[in-house]
């Protein structure tokens, strides 16, 4: 059965971090650029990064230098590091393949308080 499970969220102060993780189901994850969306109340979901398979990354540009995605093949898994949180970091994340649709998993909260 095709899966992402999203983990890793939680409140933290402005400047702290979190380290969020997505297991992906192998079918998903062996053959996709892989990626992190967030979506906060009343906008849309928006991409935060992504990762090619050989590892390539690019960022929507209010997370650079803060936000570092990766990923970990042998478990299946990508990770987003988060440092320097800001408050209108506060989302809803998500991963799903950059270029391909998968039903969304539930997604972990991550909430940046000022």
């Amino acid at each position: 059965q095709v899966q992402l499970v999203e983990s890793g969220g939680g409140l933290v102060q402005t400047g702290g971090s979190l380290r969020l993780s997505c297991a992906a189901s192998r079918s998903i994850f062996n053959s996709n650029t892989m990626a992190w969306y967030r979506q906060a109340p009343g906008n849309q979901r928006e991409l935060v990064a992504a990762i090619s398979t050989g590892g390539s990354t690019n960022y929507v540009d209010s997370v650079k230098g803060r936000f570092t995605i990766s990923r970990d093949n042998d478990k299946n898994t990508v990770y987003l590091q988060m440092n320097n949180l800001k408050p209108e970091d506060t989302a809803v994340y998500y991963c799903n393949a950059r270029y391909s649709s998968y039903t969304w998993g539930q997604g972990t909260q991550v909430t940046v308080s000022s």
